[in-house]
């Protein structure tokens, strides 16, 4: 009797810790302390670019500082980890992006983190475009000059993307698909650098990487602009056409991210979350600096707007790594 008795006391005992979590949680006053935003990615890069550029007004939104961690490693799987085993308390954000929430899953099978079972998507905040360029050594200048100079010479031709995995080698490999060419992809460590310098300095011809990390060369005349990977042309490259009008309708999105927290945050957590990133993605000064990259902010209608959003994203980059093989077993 007696330890029933205990064992009873014990399950309200966790009973009311739990709905005391949740109350708190789910408090009206939430946020009651600094929030920090993981970045799974190294200081200079696209990701940490977004971030800092809406921390500040996130806060502001918030009432309460928003602090940027950055936790690379592993094709971002590392920040990613770290994202999803924090408390489910509105307190710690994943600024996750294609890569590794829509494309690692497939890559990395043994990666024991799947973000769509670990993780709820608040909102996407930006689609940072890509681009398609080559040296100017190259005698093409268009998507259709490209498609003829490889055909002429398969497996001749190479092509620099930001990592055996990333999503510039993906969307250049679905480009290559439906073009029907054979260019050789060589692996850098990262599109901003590597793959890009390597472009610029000839050691490669081709690459297709963001906008962000192009945009310097191109503007120096050490690349020349091909296509842009965006729904529409951008206004800092206004002449350059997109891959929709080079034939190329599958390739419209480009990099983009979002906002997570881990599986179970409470739902009036999220619900105060989403109108105050999306506020802060609005805010003139924020698309200003987003501007400068090309990045164009763009928010969900609701997070479950996104969550659909970001299931196709797997479905569609999940078939890509398939068809090519490129699975990591």
């Amino acid at each position: 009797m007696q330890l029933r008795v205990r064992s009873m006391l014990f399950a309200a005992a966790g009973t009311l810790a739990a709905l005391s979590f949740s109350a708190q949680a789910a408090s009206p006053s939430y946020p009651e302390r600094p929030i920090r935003m993981i970045v799974p990615f190294a200081p200079g890069g696209a990701s940490d670019f977004v971030g800092r550029i809406i921390q500040g007004k996130l806060a502001s939104e918030l009432g309460q500082n928003v602090v940027i961690e950055n936790r690379t490693g592993a094709s971002g799987y590392i920040g990613v980890e770290i994202a999803s085993q924090a408390t489910p308390d509105g307190y710690t954000l994943l600024l996750g992006n294609i890569g590794t929430m829509a494309i690692n899953a497939a890559v990395y099978p043994k990666f024991k983190v799947k973000p769509l079972d670990a993780f709820i998507g608040v909102t996407q905040v930006v689609d940072v475009p890509g681009m398609v360029v080559v040296n100017p050594s190259l005698p093409v200048h268009s998507i259709k000059d490209l498609i003829e100079y490889a055909k002429a010479r398969p497996g001749k031709l190479n092509f620099s993307a930001a990592g055996i995995g990333s999503n510039s080698r993906l969307a250049f490999e679905l480009f290559q698909q439906k073009a029907g060419i054979k260019i050789v992809m060589v692996p850098y460590k990262g599109g901003a650098g590597g793959a890009a310098v390597a472009v610029a300095q000839g050691e490669v011809k081709v690459t297709m990487l963001t906008s962000s990390s192009l945009l310097p060369f191109i503007r120096q005349g050490r690349m020349r602009l091909l296509a842009v990977i965006a729904p529409h042309r951008l206004s800092a490259a206004p002449d350059a056409p997109t891959m929709a009008e080079s034939g190329f309708p599958e390739l419209t999105v480009g990099s983009w991210q979002g906002v997570f927290v881990p599986k179970d945050t409470p739902h009036k957590v999220v619900e105060r979350l989403f109108p105050a990133i999306v506020n802060t993605m609005k805010d003139p000064e924020v698309i200003k600096h987003l501007d400068t990259a090309s990045a164009a902010s763009i928010t969900s209608k609701s997070p479950e707007d996104f969550r659909k959003f970001w299931a196709d994203e797997c479905d569609r980059w999940a078939k890509v790594v398939k068809d090519i093989g490129l699975v990591n077993k």
